[in-house]
């Protein structure tokens, strides 16, 4: 087995800063999912996938969560989404209002995915559905 090539140092300094501050967002959704709160999944917070962090990643599922503030940039959202499905990953996204004034649907969402791991990342849209969009599109 190969080991992991490094990590850019840019990218963990990155994370790292990332991980010091954060949105109440990022804050509530992560009391929910640290320490395998939710169904036992192990999630990791502002996860590097260079040249990329993850807000929240998932190995388990394959599963990076974004959160996506008005400062969020759409085309920018998609092309980011798209470099990370290249790599086989499944992206949600969510709105940061969402995370705090729907906290419950967001976590079924998330589990829901958890559970039907079958659905194509491509059906993942805000829009008419639970679940976070690869375009970075709103309800």
């Amino acid at each position: 087995m190969n080991p992991k090539p490094p990590l850019p140092t840019h990218t963990l300094n990155t994370a790292k800063s990332l991980r010091t501050s954060g949105t109440d967002a990022e804050h509530e959704l992560w009391y929910h999912l640290r320490a395998r709160r939710l169904d036992g999944l192990k999630f990791r917070r502002q996860h590097p996938m260079p040249p990329y962090v993850a807000d929240y990643y998932c190995d388990e599922l394959k599963l990076v969560i974004e959160l996506d503030g008005s400062q969020h940039d759409e085309q920018s959202d998609s092309i980011r989404t798209q470099a990370l499905q290249r790599q086989g990953l499944f992206v949600l996204r969510f709105w940061d209002n969402q995370v705090l004034q729907e906290t419950g649907a967001v976590l079924e969402a998330i589990l829901n995915f958890a559970r039907h791991r079958t659905i194509s990342p491509t059906t993942l849209t805000r829009k008419g559905t639970p679940y976070g969009s690869p375009t970075g599109e709103g309800l």
